[in-house]
């Protein structure tokens, strides 16, 4: 992902996106409550979109790093031929 300037925005209708600040592209994340969420969420969709994607971006680095680790430890454990 580029370093660009990420946006939180509600778009009204139940859907909340996470977008790039700088450019008009597709939204990188959707979030669309239902209207029953809504009802149930009042008027706090915008905080709980907020947590999903903190949420989201957190184990994707959690997940990330695990992959790292997994693939250093396979590096050191491959056989090394001598000739």
């Amino acid at each position: 992902m580029s370093t660009s300037l990420l946006e939180i925005v509600d778009l009204g209708d139940g859907e909340i996106v996470l977008q790039r600040a700088d450019d008009d592209s597709e939204p990188l994340v959707r979030i669309n409550f239902s209207g029953e969420s809504q009802l149930y969420l009042m008027d706090n969709g915008l905080e709980v979109a907020k947590a999903m994607i903190q949420a989201g971006l957190q184990a994707a680095a959690v997940m990330a790093e695990q992959a790292e680790v997994e693939m250093e430890s396979d590096a050191d454990s491959a056989p090394r031929i001598l000739h």
